[in-house]
């Protein structure tokens, strides 16, 4: 018996120990997982921010992919960003509606209009300074002129301030001021005293004549623009949406597909029919009217001036670090 409680002791006791030391090694790793890993990325007490830290806080260049909604479509007004009504097409490819683009070049002439009346009442305000300068000028010169020929005579000037050439006073209580501090009263440029308050001249640049094209900033006029003529596909539900198609290869047009217009004409196909028929044939399929290469119009799709297209489909944009500035709530970037 006293053998069996021996063995027993010796077995509770081991069984004891074990559980003993898996508590431990549990407690043991429960500590780790709640201390830092690395010293180097959760270290903040030095001077200077760690790339980590730089990197949690969202400074530096934050870049996303730009989605579908980002992108203007290719049947879409690059001044008003719907659906084109009667387009009308530049020699660059940027497509408007008929009505954005004829507001659009009238406010730049009434820009201009104003900008000329500015510049003419600028340039009628500086001859007439010049005149008035000359007249001055003129007039010192005479002043000048009868002072040394009558010198033995007082010289009095249309304000009856009397000019002693002995240098004495002007009067009981003047004080003389000689050349040198006239001249340093009359350059000094002392913002406390209203009349020595120094003026900036606003001049206003001769403005061009010329209108732009508001999605290209090139020269545009009127007359350079040319009607735009899109092939429907045919649907026989009234509620579907319009869809276009290239009239050769009857291909539905989306922003994937590279578009080419016509400007004697105005219809539109794909590069791919461009290539293989019209510019062999320098004749267009829809209508036989004859085309030159200088009359092929790639379109420009896909861009806005806050959107991207083509290949540029990545946003970025560059954060700094400050306080208040809630960087912190900002996702880091992620390498692509």
């Amino acid at each position: 018996n006293i053998s069996l409680y021996i063995i027993l002791y010796r077995v509770v006791f081991i069984a004891s120990a074990f559980g003993w030391r898996r508590r431990a090694a549990a407690t043991e790793e429960e500590e780790k997982s709640r201390m830092p890993q690395r010293h180097s990325k959760n270290n903040n007490d030095l001077a200077f921010f760690t790339y980590s830290e730089r990197r949690q806080l969202g400074y530096g260049t934050q870049k996303e992919r730009l989605g579908r909604d980002s992108i203007k479509p290719f049947d879409a007004c690059c001044i008003c960003l719907k659906s084109l009504i009667d387009p009308l097409c530049c020699h660059k490819g940027h497509l408007f509606c008929k009505e954005c683009i004829l507001e659009c070049l009238l406010a730049q002439k009434k820009d201009i209009k104003r900008k000329l009346a500015s510049y003419a009442t600028q340039q009628k305000l500086v001859e007439e300074e010049e005149l008035e300068k000359i007249n001055m000028e003129r007039e010192q010169q005479l002043d000048a002129f009868d002072h040394q020929n009558n010198g033995a005579v007082p010289y009095t000037s249309g304000k009856n301030h009397v000019v002693d050439r002995n240098n004495s006073f002007h009067g009981a209580n003047s004080v003389k001021v000689t050349s040198y501090e006239a001249e340093a009263l009359r350059t000094m440029k002392a913002f406390w005293l209203p009349s020595a308050t120094p003026e900036a001249p606003e001049r206003v640049q001769a403005p061009s004549t010329d209108t732009f094209c508001p999605e290209g900033k090139e020269k545009l006029k009127l007359k350079d623009l040319f009607p735009v003529e899109f092939t429907e596909v045919p649907s026989y539900e009234e509620d579907e949406k319009t869809l276009f198609m290239c009239p050769s290869c009857t291909v539905t047009l989306t922003n994937t597909v590279k578009l080419v217009a016509i400007s004697t004409c105005g219809h539109v196909f794909c590069k791919k029919c461009i290539d293989q028929f019209i510019s062999k044939d320098s004749t267009c399929i829809v209508c036989d009217r004859s085309c030159k290469a200088k009359h092929l119009i790639d379109l420009e799709k896909g861009g806005t001036g806050f959107a991207g297209h083509d290949d540029h489909l990545e946003a970025t944009t560059f954060k700094h670090l400050g306080s208040g500035s809630g960087m912190g709530l900002t996702r880091p970037s992620v390498r692509t």
